[in-house]
């Protein structure tokens, strides 16, 4: 098994799905990859949701429920910066 690859939140903002770069977002510190999703095109979903960002807050209000990530490859973990 490989071992899992470590975002921080600056690293998966550069996956954001503009010119080609493949997008990505994390929910609940899991990093997706929503670049092949019909729904994610261009980087951006339904007009509301940018790929490059943390969506835990935003998709907790989400019509469908995490079991939509079931459906797109996942790709790591998001390094959460916590304040001491």
């Amino acid at each position: 098994m490989a071992e899992e690859r470590w975002f921080t939140e600056a690293e998966l903002r550069q996956y954001n799905g503009e010119r080609g770069r493949p997008a990505y977002i994390a929910y609940d510190g899991v990093v997706y990859d929503v670049t092949n999703s019909p729904l994610w095109r261009d980087g951006m979903h339904r007009n509301m949701h940018y790929a490059g960002l943390d969506l835990t807050r935003s998709l907790r209000k989400a019509p469908h429920d995490a079991s939509v990530f079931n459906r797109v490859p996942r790709v790591g973990r998001l390094i959460q910066n916590r304040n001491p």
